[in-house]
């Protein structure tokens, strides 16, 4: 069995503590980046925000948040190696309406945005089967289903938070682009707002936004790699435990925060450093 060691190269005359190793990982085959804008979608209320909204006509987003986002990849027909990935995102909204002179009302909602692409993952119809390491004796009983993978493509989206562009309060019916219903939103996303979302007649008013998304979306696949690494160094560096009995020592030690009170000029955002900031000179 000696032969069989040291499959993935070794290290001849190389440099001490560096090797080439096998490393089994994913590895990313194509990737592209999106700033898209979804208009008129609606916006999914709880029966306490349908109330507000029927009595106001005033209104303003304070914050967007992504709770979650669903991908699904699927082949391309008659175009080998290319995948069509669905990806929709479900996002929470924080509402402000005036429901009267100096008494705003904070209200909540879920909208869901849907967009495809279709990015390059090559080819691979393999199974997958690893051992657990927590049920590894020789009598065990499989478990059909936790051990088994196969090397077909995933893919990966990174959304920031969106951006709210407009909101609008529309009575009766407004042609918008539907990617599910309320009943088809997942318990794990309605679960993020106070109260049950709920759907409304076409003579109630309906809130709408326009988001502006800024997303990375990629596709990738397990594969075997040679690379070249060095060898683990342990730390020398100690644990240290954070003393709770002198907290006002503690924050003495504390750097004062100089560039959270001097904001950053035009100049200074594009990358011209010619005109220093006031306050680096006070440091």
């Amino acid at each position: 069995m000696a032969e069989n060691r040291g499959f993935c190269g070794d290290n001849h005359g190389g440099l001490l503590g560096r090797d080439n190793v096998c490393i089994d990982c994913r590895r990313i085959l194509d990737a592209c980046r999106d700033k898209d804008c979804f208009e008129d979608v609606r916006v999914f209320l709880t029966g306490f925000g349908q109330e507000i909204i029927e009595k106001t006509g005033s209104i303003r987003v304070k914050s967007t948040d992504v709770i979650w986002t669903s991908l699904n990849v699927e082949p391309v027909q008659f175009n080998r190696g290319f995948y069509q990935i669905y990806v929709k995102f479900f996002v929470k909204l924080c509402l402000e309406a005036c429901v009267a002179p100096g008494k705003p009302q904070e209200i909540e909602g879920i909208a869901v945005c849907e967009k495809k692409v279709i990015l390059y993952g090559s080819e691979g119809n393999v199974n997958i089967f690893r051992s657990d390491p927590y049920n590894n004796n020789y009598c065990s009983l499989p478990q059909f289903g936790e051990q088994r993978s196969t090397n077909l493509p995933v893919a990966v989206c990174e959304v920031v938070d969106p951006i709210c562009l407009t909101v609008n309060i529309c009575s009766g019916h407004k042609p918008h682009h539907i990617c599910c219903l309320v009943d088809e939103i997942p318990e794990m996303v309605c679960c993020h707002v106070n109260g049950s979302l709920t759907d409304t007649y076409d003579d109630c008013k309906k809130l709408y936004v326009s988001l502006g998304f800024f997303s990375v979306i990629r596709i990738e696949r397990e594969g075997q790699y040679l690379i070249s690494a060095s060898e683990y160094c342990v730390p020398d560096k100690e644990c240290v435990i954070a003393e709770d009995s002198d907290p006002c020592t503690m924050f003495k030690r504390m750097a004062f925060p100089t560039s959270e009170f001097c904001p950053p000029s035009f100049k200074a955002m594009n990358g011209d450093k010619g005109c220093d900031s006031p306050c680096d000179h006070k440091k």
